[in-house]
């Protein structure tokens, strides 16, 4: 077929990967297209030939164009749908607006992001809001589906049973250390029957898994686009029906688009030295945030498109991406499980690598190197992962997790299962340099 790619070898040859170097933790900081990094900077050039007239003129029609884009392919209401810089941005805008009264609870599980969890303590410092955790000790893969959505209740009971509010609940799609997916449709359901608000953390989403928030009706939802979509980092689309769009009052940081509350009964009357835009307050809210490079916010359609071309097996475009990535990294976990004689992790429904993501313990004794320290086996993790770029050319997410060392592989379209099989002999390698000690020189 005219203009097609297919995933593997072929579509590797369309990124801009070093010779020799095998990118084997796409999910980290994602990557795009060497045809992608050209519409960058042509919009970039665009910029600068023109400051003023593409910034404050033509960029505002490109964004919502993209926003269009991205609206349909979430099969969300294109006024639902903004862009930020990445998904830390997202909780802290979401957590950052809402007003907290005593005894509001924010609920979060222990696999939630290190840096959500610091903005949740951010908020605990400086705001009336307390947290409930789900911690290790109850949530620990490999978990079911059903137990997470046990656990998820029991914490609401056990909030109202203290007499407070559970105001706000924060979980993933897919959740980064382990990389497994959280059953996010049913915790959505759940905050809905119990009058929490739902904030749904998919930095790991679009793209990757297939989504649909006119069905999910989250209360609030961020995701990296330059993750698994293919886009210039750095780019997330923020997601907030227009129900909660009041509860969103200020952008990070808060800029031209801010509207502030009247005092007396009149408005406050704020010079905005940007045109106006006649679009509703959320969306013209983020439509300037201060001076930053905003092409990758406009690279979506590009990205899309090319993603469109991409073939496997006789499917073609968001289908084989996601088949493919799939395939691979189900047959990768399998295929390095075997060769370190260990196991991938996974739960007896099968639902946590329903992802691009397969997790495999690797052959290293945890009392026995670390003697059972936490930080030791952080030290033994940070060297391998050195060690891996310096001397092998790669990099691949060493996790440290229930007591063992886990690797985390990320299915990708460049990518191939000969990939993961070069990459299982050099961590059988290195784990044996790790026996030896060489960690501790």
């Amino acid at each position: 077929m005219a203009n097609s790619i297919e995933c593997g070898k072929e579509a590797a040859k369309h990124f801009a990967f070093a010779e020799g170097y095998r990118n084997l933790n796409h999910g980290s900081f994602g990557t795009f297209p060497t045809t992608i990094r050209d519409q960058l900077r042509h919009f970039q050039d665009q910029t600068e030939a023109k400051p003023d007239s593409f910034i404050r003129y033509a960029y505002p029609k490109l964004l919502d164009k993209s926003r269009e884009v991205v609206a349909k392919y979430l099969n969300a209401p294109v006024e639902t749908c903004v862009y930020i810089p990445n998904a830390t941005t997202g909780i802290n805008t979401v957590l950052r607006n809402l007003v907290y009264k005593q005894a509001d609870v924010i609920i979060y599980f222990a696999t939630i992001y290190g840096a959500c969890e610091k903005s949740v303590s951010y908020i605990t410092e400086t705001t009336p809001a307390e947290s409930y955790k789900i911690d290790s000790t109850k949530f620990t893969y490999p978990i079911s589906d059903q137990r997470i959505c046990q656990l998820f209740e029991e914490a609401i009971g056990s909030v109202k049973a203290a007499g407070k509010t559970p105001k706000l609940a924060i979980f993933d799609t897919i959740v980064s250390l382990p990389g497994v997916r959280m059953p996010f449709e049913a915790l959505t359901a759940l905050c809905k029957q119990h009058n929490v608000l739902s904030c749904i953390d998919a930095a790991h989403g679009i793209g990757h898994i297939s989504l649909n928030l006119t069905t999910l009706d989250p209360d609030f939802f961020f995701s990296n686009c330059h993750k698994w979509l293919h886009v210039p980092r750095g780019c997330a689309v923020f997601y907030v029906p227009v129900r909660n769009q009041h509860l969103i009052r200020s952008t990070l940081p808060t800029s031209h688009g801010f509207a502030p509350l009247p005092i007396d009964g009149a408005g406050k009357v704020i010079n905005n030295p940007m045109p106006p835009s006649g679009k509703s307050q959320y969306v013209s809210n983020f439509e300037y945030v201060g001076t930053l490079d905003g092409s990758p916010y406009i690279c979506i359609p590009a990205a899309l498109e090319w993603r469109s071309r991409l073939t496997w097996e006789g499917l073609r475009g968001e289908e084989a991406v996601m088949g493919y990535t799939r395939h691979l990294v189900v047959e990768a976990g399998k295929r390095v499980a075997l060769r370190l004689g260990t196991e991938v992790l996974e739960n007896e429904e099968g639902t946590l690598g329903k992802c691009n993501f397969a997790n495999v313990l690797l052959p290293l004794k945890f009392s026995e190197i670390a003697g059972g320290d936490a930080g030791e086996a952080v030290r033994v993790a940070q060297w391998i992962a050195k060690v891996l770029v310096e001397e092998y050319e790669t990099f691949i997410a060493i996790i440290v997790y229930a007591d063992a060392w886990w690797v985390r592989l990320s299915g990708q379209v460049y990518l191939t299962v000969e990939d993961f099989v070069w990459g299982a002999d050099v961590l059988r390698e290195v784990c044996g340099r790790v026996v030896k000690g060489e960690w501790q020189q």
